[in-house]
């Protein structure tokens, strides 16, 4: 069969000598499948010859396949699904792109680590690993690859300026260790057509003195979930609860924490992204900014402090009394699609990741598709302050081991570049609703339709967004860290130990680990605690550790969601 090329892509197949038939392969997929995009055709076409001849030169070196893993969200079906289908047909080369739970990400990843052999070419990992890949070197930092032995295979359109999360991948040594391939925060959701309702209204005011609106504060956030719960107790034909979360005792429970909740409570210090010296995780550094010297408060650390323990007693009280029962026995996953039955009316931690599976819902959507919800940034709780980090950002990035053969690392930086290129990450965007490029953000197609993503597009195009962000530098070494928290919060939740004895066990065991860690030193900023001392020591009103709180229940404070929409869009934070 006669291949008819366009005139533009004859031209591009002219410009760089590439085949007839790479050609004809990258023009079906932009005409096909990358549309819309934040390029012409002609430039996508462009960026496509550049990607084939890159491929040429690893071909001829003898790569044909390479293996990649990612956990399994709709972002990265896409990816294994559609767009490494494009990349192989495109350049030639295959790529066998995992899916897994994040957990085994996380397990597999460290066991590469430790055994100096990366069991695959290419991870898309949190980049809640920053601390870690900084302080032991097995990871190599994109920026030397880039202007090293990836220079060539580096694509000249690539513009990590675009990258709205190139921050939260740089190291304390300024160098960028991964490269983001997906975004999503932690937002506050809520059923907008019930707290629209005049008659709810009124009864809410009635009984609590203010209006029922977006909670500013986690006091009105468990004023809103009472109310529902135990006021409204049924709308249209069901029951329905003021809040929803899950609390089985698995490693996503440490999701639930590690992902800024005793920050959202007011635990860590003031600055972003995470809190100087204190962070998010309760873990102080020292002066250098940059080593560890303790999590327990008896070392200037807050994991065990009245803030964190006020958060975890409120995480336990909630979903107790305002949650439907079964969320007690659930798991991340399992509790997810909950919200989209159309029962809760608000989640005070819910992840934007689920938008594109909420805007399917049924139960929680008009007919014409329009939702009948909407997100908006999280309470706080009463120990924050201005200038505190505002919640979590999960950025899933690409990371590269050293121990992987140049030519390997050099295809899976490929494929990584290319599914984030500017050709195909708008196409991407709109299938996962994960952002990585602010090119994309602010594309018409998402102007034109912005009312379909319940305030998410608002919220990505606010200045708000820079206080949301991912685990900080200060967690010298995560997969060691992370699984301590599960198994702790899990004993509280149970009630086997008291919220306050939970988080005195997780800080003592998190300051034995990096006292391990001392021991065996690492390459970069090797934790070197401080000496136990009396904890009033370091409890302050100016500073993490924060002092108790006489009063942790002030008075509610909402904010019209019509309100806080039009501060984003004149670029205020609220």
């Amino acid at each position: 069969m006669k291949l008819k090329l366009s005139a533009i892509a004859i031209a591009a197949m002219l410009a760089s000598g590439v085949s007839q038939a790479d050609m004809k392969a990258a023009e079906k997929w932009v005409k096909q499948e990358f549309k819309p995009s934040t390029l012409s055709e002609k430039q996508q076409l462009d960026e496509m010859k550049w990607f084939i001849d890159a491929a040429a030169k690893l071909k001829a070196k003898g790569v044909n396949e390479i293996s990649v893993v990612s956990e399994t969200i709709d972002t990265h079906v896409y990816e294994s699904k559609v767009m490494a289908k494009a990349f192989e047909e495109i350049t030639g080369i295959k790529v066998k792109h995992d899916l897994i739970q994040e957990g085994d990400v996380v397990e597999k990843l460290q066991t590469s680590m430790q055994s100096g052999k990366s069991i695959y070419d290419g991870w898309i990992s949190d980049s809640d690993l920053i601390g870690t890949h900084f302080r032991y070197g097995a990871v190599i930092p994109l920026s030397d690859f880039m202007a090293g032995a990836g220079k060539e295979f580096t694509n000249p359109g690539l513009d990590l300026k675009d990258f709205i999360g190139i921050s939260f991948v740089t190291g304390p040594d300024k160098k960028i260790y991964q490269l983001p391939d997906q975004q999503f925060a932690n937002l506050y959701w809520f059923r907008a057509d019930w707290f629209a309702r005049k008659d709810l209204q009124d009864k809410f005011k009635a009984k609590y003195g203010y209006d029922l609106g977006v909670p500013q504060n986690w006091s009105a956030y468990e004023d809103i979930a009472n109310f529902f719960t135990n006021d409204v107790k049924e709308l249209d034909g069901k029951k329905v609860y003021g809040h929803m979360d899950y609390g089985k005792k698995d490693p996503s429970l440490g999701w639930r924490f590690t992902d800024a909740w005793l920050s959202m409570a007011g635990t860590a210090d003031k600055g972003i992204p995470n809190g100087m010296p204190v962070d998010e995780w309760g873990i102080r550094v020292g002066a250098d900014k940059c080593t560890p010297v303790g999590a327990s408060v008896s070392r200037g650390g807050a994991t065990n402090s009245p803030a964190a323990v006020y958060a975890l007693t409120k995480y336990i009280d909630w979903m107790k009394l305002y949650s439907p029962k079964e969320a007690m026995g659930m798991t991340f996953s399992e509790a997810g699609p909950v919200p989209g039955q159309g029962q809760i009316a608000q989640q005070i931690f819910w992840y934007t990741a689920f938008t594109a599976s909420m805007a399917k819902a049924p139960a929680v959507n008009n007919a014409d598709g329009s939702p009948k919800w909407r997100m908006a940034p999280g309470p706080h709780g009463p120990y924050w302050k201005d200038g505190m980090q505002n919640g979590y950002q999960d950025v899933g990035s690409w990371t590269f081991f050293k121990s992987t053969p140049d030519e390997r690392k050099a295809a899976a930086w490929l494929y990584a570049q290319f599914i984030n290129s500017k050709t195909t990450s708008l196409k991407k965007s709109i299938e996962g609703v994960t952002f990585v490029r602010d090119s994309d953000i602010r594309h018409e197609y998402f102007t034109k339709n912005a009312a379909k993503y319940g305030g998410l597009i608002e919220f990505y195009r606010s200045p708000a967004r820079v206080a949301w962000t991912p685990t900080g530098t200060n967690v010298p070494d995560y997969p060691k860290l992370a699984q301590l928290w599960w198994k702790n919060v899990a004993t509280a939740v149970t009630a086997e130990k008291t919220p306050q004895a939970a988080m005195d066990n997780l800080a003592k065991e998190m300051d034995d680990v990096m006292g391990r860690l001392e021991r065996a030193g690492m390459k970069n900023c090797t934790p070197k605690l401080n000496p136990e001392g009396d904890p009033a020591k370091y409890l302050s009103d100016n500073a993490a550790p924060w002092k108790k709180l006489a009063n942790e229940k002030p008075k509610g404070e909402t904010i019209a969601y019509d309100k806080l929409l039009s501060a984003w869009k004149a670029g205020r934070v609220k």
